[in-house]
């Protein structure tokens, strides 16, 4: 009888021995096994430290067996508040995705790699923000993001076995005050380029209009079709405005009535002999509108735009030396009345 119940009870310890040394590691993990509290041996991984995925055993009492993750994490960088290089208070906060390439190394030579490798992303974001300035903060995210990496990477990968793949800025959060000045600056920006474009169309303009006026001035008829085309736009609209015509004749007999006579007349015609002709006027003003489309304008940005006298530059010398002139006539001379 007591034989027996020695049996049963050394069944059911082998049976729970065997339990005990059985492990599965997953297809993501590898399994690192402490033999009396070491890995190493003789300076050395020991053989059999490092076990695969999949159903593996250890001896029990002798050996310890602590799993690692090897999948890619991903860990958020609390926002760092800093000062950049031109002095602007900034807020920046950041993601980091960070995998285990050496599991010894992850378990023997740091305590928590997941908290240093967060530590290590929160002082190496402020240490990038205290070096760039705000506008490459914000337009230049990838050249910092692969600063940061590589400032990283370099502290995590060779000593505690953790490779940084990829960190991220998410956000740049700038003080309102900034945020108001940026917005009142890019208006004025618009406001200047609108003024700009407006000025130099204007100026195209004119160009036309006196081109069109220099040919529709050579024939009365052209004054009169002008006319008539006008009637017939303002007709168009249901209003109730009441248009007259004069014709152009009238006033050119007016105008020669009022010349005073044959030398005046005879005046006119040596003006009319020296004019040139018609055809030759449109072929000179087509030409001017052809140089006028082709040649660039003159008002592409504020430095091009004409200086205002007394504002942007001094009077010119000519008119101080006049002003000078005029006080020296003013003033009496010494020893007069």
């Amino acid at each position: 009888m007591e034989v027996g119940l020695i049996l049963v009870v050394l069944v059911i310890l082998a049976l729970l021995g065997a339990a005990s040394s059985v492990r599965v590691v997953q297809q993501f993990e590898h399994g690192i096994v402490f033999r009396f509290g070491q890995v190493q041996r003789g300076g050395q991984l020991r053989a059999g430290a490092v076990r695969r995925p999949g159903l593996t055993f250890i001896i029990p009492i002798m050996e310890r067996m602590q799993k690692v993750n090897q999948q890619t994490v991903t860990m958020n960088v609390p926002a760092q508040e800093g000062i950049t290089q031109d002095n602007v208070s900034v807020r920046v906060d950041a993601v980091v995705y960070f995998r285990v390439v050496d599991p010894v190394k992850a378990i023997v030579n740091v305590q928590n790699y997941g908290y240093a490798v967060s530590q290590i992303g929160q002082t190496s974001l402020r240490s990038v923000i205290g070096q760039t300035d705000m506008q490459e903060l914000l337009g230049e995210r990838e050249k910092i993001n692969i600063r940061l990496r590589a400032i990283m990477d370099e502290i995590t990968d060779a000593p505690w076995g953790v490779r940084i793949e990829r960190v991220e800025i998410k956000d740049v959060s700038l003080p309102e005050g900034m945020k108001r000045s940026m917005a009142r600056q890019a208006e004025a920006e618009r406001e200047r380029r609108a003024r700009i474009i407006t000025a130099d169309g204007e100026f195209q303009a004119s160009k036309r209009l006196a081109a069109a006026a220099e040919i529709m001035s050579q024939d009365p008829g052209a004054l009169q079709l002008r006319l008539l085309q006008t009637v017939v736009e303002v007709s168009a609209e249901k209003n109730s405005t009441l248009v007259m015509p004069l014709p152009v004749e009238l006033l050119r007999f007016f105008d020669r009535m009022t010349d005073g006579g044959k030398g005046t007349a005879a005046g006119a015609e040596a003006s009319e002999q020296e004019k040139p002709g018609l055809g030759e006027r449109l072929a000179r003003a087509e030409e001017e509108l052809a140089k006028a489309a082709e040649a660039p304008s003159t008002l592409e940005s504020a430095q091009n735009v004409p200086p205002v006298i007394g504002l942007d530059e001094p009077k010119p010398a000519k008119d101080e030396a006049t002003r000078g002139l005029a006080a020296g006539e003013r003033t009496p001379p010494e020893g007069g009345a």
